[in-house]
């Protein structure tokens, strides 16, 4: 039985071996708006509580506006800081598209009022495993140099943050990104958005502890015919 939320990805086959230097810069209008938008998730998912505690439903609209907040981060994500899985340009929707990262989350008809109040205690297991990844681990050198100087430093790398910098520079130097570490980040990005989901009162399904590496969602994976990067263990930059 598959998850309430689906994330998946396709790696694109032809990715640019320079170009993910300056992704992070390229992407600034929607860090810009994912701010806003994340700011508005945490409101409506409040909204949503003391729906789901009066009434037992998730308001659909909210629902939806929801959804399309995971969706937009997951699209930025996998272009730039959680992947770098392809150079195609995040669009600026919350809406469903045919770009390689998507993201769905099954509309729960009904929901317990009681878990509504205790969803974060129950997730607390999972959100030490995610934030082990995600907490920052390492300053970067300009934070660094402020933090000597006796400034606030205000950001740095997290383990995922490393990882996505190491298939970077894999990708630099041979002109390949290593399918191994490609599926490892998609998984864990399955995981955590699982845990958002969960957290969010979208689904009362406990999410499962096991990181479920790979583009496709498990269930597919065992049906759909094999792709390109079942058969090969590297694919190859212009």
């Amino acid at each position: 039985m598959s998850y309430p939320l689906r994330l998946e990805a396709t790696l694109d086959l032809h990715l640019s071996r320079w170009l993910w230097i300056v992704k992070m810069f390229l992407a600034i209008p929607h860090y810009v708006i994912l701010v806003v938008l994340n700011a508005a998730f945490v409101i409506t998912s409040l909204i949503a509580g003391i729906a789901i505690l009066a009434t037992g439903r998730y308001p659909r609209a909210l629902f939806d506006f929801n959804v399309g907040v995971l969706r937009w981060n997951w699209r930025v994500g996998f272009s730039v800081y959680a992947a770098l899985g392809t150079d195609a340009y995040p669009p600026f929707t919350l809406a469903a598209t045919d770009y390689p990262a998507t993201l769905e989350v099954d509309y729960p008809e009904r929901l317990s009022r009681p878990r509504v109040l205790i969803a974060w205690l129950l997730a607390i297991p999972h959100l030490i495993v995610v934030g082990s990844f995600v907490g920052i681990i390492m300053l970067y050198p300009w934070d660094a140099y402020a933090s000597w100087q006796g400034g606030h430093p205000v950001g740095g790398y997290s383990v995922l943050n490393l990882l996505v910098v190491i298939a970077g520079v894999i990708l630099l130097i041979t002109g390949r990104y290593p399918t191994s570490l490609f599926e490892f980040l998609v998984g864990f990005s399955r995981w955590t958005y699982r845990v958002v989901a969960f957290v969010g009162l979208m689904t009362e399904v406990y999410p499962p502890f096991r990181l479920d590496a790979g583009g496709q969602e498990p269930d597919r994976e065992s049906s759909s015919p094999a792709s390109p990067l079942d058969e090969s263990s590297a694919v190859t930059a212009r």
